[in-house]
This record gives structure tokens, sequence and C-alpha cells, in this order.
């Protein structure tokens, strides 16, 4: 499993991309799945053995093959999936890609994510509809201008594009965000990060599925890890609905999902998983033309690129594994959008969803080996997760290609909770986007 220069993908198969989807009626797998592009990849039956075996087809695992293949030349690789790719929390998220995080280390992670953004719809010849619009950051007390000042200054000195804005700029640069001074918490400025956006999430798994395939993995979907096999002390292999598959490294990345399958290898994760719900409104002209988050209003909203404005706020204080949250959350959140936006005030409310999130003791994720060996993890993301996604499976894939973490992730290893040496971005993550 040396570092190898990646294979050429092969020739694309079946219908171009330009093609209407056609509906599965079952074909390989046992059960049948909802109507999704399965003609830009393959739907092969697992093989008994592989060097690689990924459980979790959302975007962390298939970003992880996709770079196993591209940067290390390692194709022999499963990306196994209980249900159907992407159909978890990639499905479920809000789509805002950031990189302004407080500390250094999740700075220069995030910050390699948008980076990798910026070039991956002409490397995976897909459009996945990356609007760099920029993201505001409210602040309506002295400690958010406080708090909000210090990140722009540490972005600033790690190389991340950032500004701080006056009240009257944050009305310049969204003219719809509500600025008056007799507003219950007024607008006292705004951090932005002009180069941050959102994406088209469901393209982003249909492109890093498609160019993956092309390399040889094999997606796998209706195919669920029920068990780990064992040789002593070592993983090498799982047990599935589909059966048993031999692998030489296994590499978990089911995010809410992924302290119960530690479980069944006998590690115990430090973190905990929660709903997080999200809505969108009916279509509307487009209206708002960035992102706006607010601590402190607690709610965050863009507006996509079909017209629906999407919005969330922070997650169900209770662990769960159900993808149903509170009404009061929701509730909430569109009070504070109110607040913030009374453009809004009679638009409806056509769909409300949740997923399941796995946040860790200090906000920041885990990504690396396990004291299990042959066995990694890729999580603890807690709402951060969808932006990370290139960077995360970059990062990953180096890690299970030469066992040895990559500087971005090697601060965001299991250790840290044992030596103190953790990464707080519970500020900078308040808002659970």
């Amino acid at each position: 499993m040396t570092a190898a220069p990646g294979p050429a993908p092969r020739p694309r198969r079946g219908v171009p991309p330009t093609a209407p989807s056609p509906r599965r009626t079952g074909g390989t797998v046992p059960h049948e799945l909802p109507e999704h592009p399965d003609w830009l990849w393959r739907n092969p039956d697992p093989k008994p053995s592989y060097d690689v075996v990924i459980v979790g087809a959302g975007g962390h695992g298939l970003a992880t093959a996709y770079y196993l293949a591209k940067n290390h030349g390692i194709t022999n690789v499963a990306v196994l999936e209980r249900g159907w790719l992407a159909g978890g929390n990639m499905a479920r998220n809000t789509t805002i890609i950031r990189s302004n995080y407080l500390w250094d280390e999740s700075a220069a992670l995030y910050e390699h994510a948008l980076k990798l953004w910026e070039v991956l719809p002409e490397e995976l010849e897909y459009d996945f509809l990356f609007s760099q619009r920029g993201v505001l950051n409210l602040a309506h007390t002295l400690q958010d201008v406080r708090e909000g000042v210090r990140r722009v200054h540490a972005n600033r000195l790690g190389g991340v594009d950032a500004e701080w804005l006056s009240t009257e700029d944050v009305k310049k640069f969204c003219p719809i965000v509500n600025t008056s001074s007799d507003a219950r918490y007024p607008v006292l400025g705004a951090t932005l990060q002009p180069r941050a956006g959102i994406a088209k999430h469901d393209h982003v798994a249909w492109a890093l599925a498609r160019k993956a395939d092309a390399y040889g993995v094999d997606l796998i979907q209706g195919c669920e890890v029920t068990g780990f096999l064992r040789d002593g002390d070592r993983v090498v292999g799982v047990e599935t609905t589909r059966g048993r598959i031999n692998a030489g490294k296994v590499a978990l990345a089911a995010a809410g999902h992924t302290s119960t399958l530690a479980a069944r290898a006998g590690l115990r994760l430090p973190i905990q998983s929660h709903p997080l719900q999200a809505l969108v409104s009916e279509l509307l002209e487009p209206v708002h033309p960035c992102v706006v988050m607010s601590n402190h209003v607690h709610v965050y909203v863009s507006q996509a690129h079909k017209g629906e404005l999407v919005m969330g706020a922070g997650i169900d204080a209770y662990p769960s594994y159900t993808r149903r949250g509170s009404v009061q959350i929701i509730e909430a959140q569109m009070a504070a959008a109110l607040e913030l936006f009374p453009l809004f005030g009679r638009a409806h409310v056509i769909r409300t969803w949740g997923g399941v999130v796995d946040v860790s003791p200090d906000a920041s994720p885990v990504v690396g080996l396990t004291p299990v060996e042959n066995l990694l993890v890729n999580c603890g993301w807690g709402t951060g997760g969808f932006k990370a996604t290139p960077a995360a499976g970059w990062v990953y894939a180096h890690t299970i290609a030469t066992g040895q973490p990559h500087p971005l992730n090697a601060p965001f290893g299991l250790e840290r909770f044992t030596t103190g040496a953790l990464i707080d971005e519970h500020g900078a993550a308040a808002v659970a986007h």
C-alpha cells in the first residue's frame, strides 16, 4: 500500500451525462433503491476481498475513494453503503462551504478544502454549481464583535480571506438584512469571507462517485456492515448483509453512525450523535445574494440556485440516531429568520428534514488511526462535514495509504482526548453549519 501515481481512469461506459436517469429496478442490489443517476457508475456485487474497504458512501467516503485512486494509485477499493449512495447526511445538509475557523489547525484543514472546491468542478468534469457568494457572520453584542474581530485577525494571519464589516457595510453587502437599531438584537457588524459559498450537494456526490468508479472502485449499495472480521487484535475484514468481505484496511466514514460501528470492533469513540434539522421555502425570485449566519439569533439562511430559501439552526440537545427532531427547533429558527429578514414573512415552508450529526467534545473532527490495527476512523465533524468533503477525503486517503496521518489531520487524532491538546471550535461552529 505504498504511494504511487494514480492510474488513468477507464473510459466512461453507458449513456452520456446529458441523458435522462433511468429508474432503478433492483439489479444486483437486494432491495429497490430510490431513483438516482445510476448510469454514472456501475452497481457491482462485492468481491471476496479488497485492499481497502470504506464504510459509508457519503461525501467523505466517496472523496476518500477518489483520492486513494488519484493520489496513491490504490484502486482495489470498495465503498459500502447500507442504503443508497449519498442518501445520508450528504443529502441532508445545507451545503455551506467556508474556511474561516478560529484555530490554525481547523482553518488550515478547511482552507485546504476550499482550495480543492475551487478546482474540483474542472477536475471532476462535473458542474456541481459551486457558488462563491460570500458568508456573513453577524455580530449582535459587544462580545460577538470582539470574537468576530479576533477571528478575522486569526484568519488573516493564517492566510484565510476575512474582513470585518460595519453595520453600513453589512447593509450594502446584503440589503435585505434588518439592520435597524430598533431590532431586538441589532446588527453591530459582521465577519465576511468572500470566497465562501454553497454547492449542489447531490451533484458533488455524483461527481465523486463517477470518477471513483472510473478508476475501478466498487461502489456497493444495499450492503450493511454488521460486524468485523478479526485476526487477534487486527481487523481483517467486515461482515455484511451481502456476505463476508476481507480487507487489508477498514476505514469508517459513516458520520452519526460511526460510533455504533466502532463499538462492534470493541472501540468506544468520544462522540455523541444528535438530530440536526433544516428547512426550505417555496421557490422565490433571487433576493438573497449571500449566506447569512447569526450565532446570537441562532439561524443561518441562504438561497439555493432554484430559488428556495434554505435555513437551519442548532442541533437537538438530546442524543439520538433518528432523522426527526423537535418541532420547537424549527419554530425557533423560523422566528430567528424573520427577525433578520422581515421580507420573508409571507414565504411558505414546503419541506423540513433532519440528519444525524456526530459531535465531539471539542467540536472538531477525529480523523486517523485507532488502537485497533487496520481500523481507521473519520468522524466527529458535527455540522461541518459537507464543507470539509474534499479535504477530509484527501487526508484520510493519505492516512490509509501511508499508515501515517497527513500534517493537516495529525492534530485531529484520538490521542488529543488523552493529552488534552483539544481544538475547541465551539465558537466558530456554534450555529450548526
